[in-house]
Parts: structure tokens; C-alpha cells; sequence
């Protein structure tokens, strides 16, 4: 259920190798790395089950659509299996349904086209129970594979009450990614029970070591 996330601005190089290496040795669903570290990641992951994930239009959701096709283009250049994109925020709370759309179905047009996922991040704190609501249906119509809570950088994170809402709102074949405050093994059980298919964490270690302690009873 774990995506390993490396996305903190200040992670150097040797930290960005050393969070794969971790992801490889607990073989979680796949890292989330930064877009320019995708090389490093599908080198280390190489031979394993760990997907090799990044992130697009991240994390304010307002580049052009052209460039997040390009940037997930050059991502899965580089070796990226999954694609983490952030919808354009401004353009939600506009209720520019359309364009959202077209932005989504542009990214996970290219995505699929080369048999990568796309999950696609909300920003919940920015949005009104109305504009998830609508972005769940758009992410099922253009078949996105996964609606995602928050960047992990946003002012609230995976909350009970969104997690609910979007697995509510969104059909059976769109999975739920939460993230953003999802830290210890109790939390992750507490989700999992929500519907939620996979967690973006920091805390991968602490997490799963406690797995391991509670299986070990």
C-alpha cells in the first residue's frame, strides 16, 4: 500500500539514494521521487517490485497542459511507471470543468498510452466538498487511476472526512491514495478500512517496523 515519498525540497542526492534503497529493502508499491532523481530511482529499483513514481505540475497544479504531458513524457523517459499530478487549483474553484478535464485526460491519455498510472492530486484544503465531489467524477471519466488527497504540502493532509467523500464519489476502478499525515501503523489499518489502496508517507520505516512488531504478537 506504501509509496515511499522523497519529495522534501531539502533532500540531497545521497538522501534521495539512501530513501530508494529503503523502498527497495521493505519493498513498498513504489517511491515517489523528485522529477530530476527518476533516473537515479530506476537504477537503484531495478530488478525489484518497487514502481518508480514521480510527481507532475507539483505542487501548485498550474502549469500549462502542455508542459505536465512533457514532464510526464520525460518522466517515463527517465524510467517513471507512476505519475503523481496535481489538478490546476484555480481552475477548480473556478468550476472550469472542461478544461480540468482536458488537463487530466491529457496527462493520463499520455500516461496509459505507455502503461502508467496516474493518480491524481486533489488539494483538498483548497476545495469545498462540491469540487471534490465533481473532480471524483471527471477522474472517473477520463479514467485516471487514482484521485489522491493532497500534495503533502498543503495545509491539511488525508482527513476521514475527504477519504470517505472521494471513495464515495468515485467509481470502483478509481483507487484512492492518501497523503498527507498518514504516520504510524494504526493509521495506515485506520484508511486502509476507509477504502484507501495506497498511502503516500515519509514515515515508511516507522510504519512498517511497526507492522512487523504487531505480526511478530
Amino acid at each position: 500500500m506504501l509509496d515511499h515519498s522523497l519529495l522534501q525540497q531539502t533532500l540531497t542526492a545521497a538522501e534521495l539514494e539512501a530513501g530508494c534503497q529503503v523502498a527497495r529493502g521493505y519493498d513498498v508499491a513504489s517511491v515517489c521521487i523528485k522529477p530530476y532523481a527518476v533516473p537515479v530511482a530506476a537504477r537503484i529499483l531495478a530488478g525489484s517490485t518497487v514502481a518508480v513514481g514521480t510527481t507532475i505540475g507539483f505542487p501548485h497544479g498550474g502549469h500549462r497542459t502542455a508542459i505536465k504531458v512533457a514532464e510526464a513524457q520525460q518522466a517515463m523517459d527517465d524510467g517513471a511507471k507512476e505519475l503523481d499530478m496535481v489538478v490546476n487549483i484555480g481552475k477548480a474553484l473556478s468550476k472550469d470543468w472542461r478544461f480540468v478535464a482536458n488537463d487530466i485526460a491529457a496527462v493520463v491519455q499520455a500516461a496509459h498510452r505507455r502503461g502508467a498510472l496516474v493518480k491524481v492530486i486533489f488539494e483538498n484544503c483548497f476545495l469545498a466538498d462540491e469540487h471534490k465531489e465533481q473532480l471524483c467524477r471527471i477522474c472517473g471519466e477520463v479514467q485516471a487511476d487514482f484521485v489522491k488527497t493532497s500534495t503533502g504540502y498543503g495545509a491539511t493532509g488525508a482527513t476521514d472526512e475527504d477519504l470517505k467523500l472521494m471513495r464515495r464519489c468515485s467509481p470502483p476502478h478509481v483507487q484512492v491514495k492518501a497523503a498527507g499525515g498518514v504516520r504510524t501503523f494504526e493509521r495506515l489499518l485506520a484508511v486502509r478500512a476507509i477504502g484507501v489502496t495506497r498511502v503516500g508517507a515519509t514515515a515508511t520505516k516507522a510504519i512498517l517496523d511497526e507492522c512487523k512488531a504487531q505480526l511478530a504478537k
